[in-house]
């Protein structure tokens, strides 16, 4: 995890280095503009974001690593595989609800690029899906 943080915060360096070397590089190249007028603004401003979000998640895996109270098993040299498996859930390898919630979200999308009167029919699969996705354990063959 420490070393998670540490290429985040290399990261966010290297495009603090990169955005400054980009906006003085377009400030030279320009010479008969004011100075302002020769920055490119997008890609200055993109850098200079870039920045700042690799400095949040560099600060918050460092937040995270500090509040973990010691090191995970994959970033010790002598863990096994088994130190660092947790219980993840109970998955139904019989389930067909997550294809039909798949397929909600690709009649959503389409609905995006075909016609807007599909999304709400992506939607109304989505609820469906999701219902039946929750309560399957509640009814039929698998009930408890």
């Amino acid at each position: 995890m420490k070393t998670n943080v540490n290429l985040w915060w290399i990261l966010g360096v290297f495009f603090l280095i990169v955005a400054v070397v980009y906006t003085w590089w377009n400030i030279i190249a320009h010479p008969e503009l004011e100075w302002f007028h020769a920055i490119e603004w997008v890609g200055t401003v993109a850098l200079f974001f870039s920045v700042f979000m690799s400095g949040l998640i560099g600060f918050y895996v460092d937040r995270v690593h500090k509040a973990q109270g010691g090191e995970l098993p994959e970033d010790m040299l002598t863990a096994d595989i088994d130190d660092g498996d947790p219980e993840v859930g109970e998955f139904s390898p019989w389930s067909w609800w997550p294809l039909v919630l798949a397929f909600s979200a690709a009649l959503a999308m389409i609905g995006l690029a075909v016609g807007t009167f599909m999304i709400p029919i992506g939607l109304g699969v989505f609820v469906i899906a999701i219902v039946g996705w929750v309560f399957e354990y509640y009814r039929g063959y698998f009930a408890r």
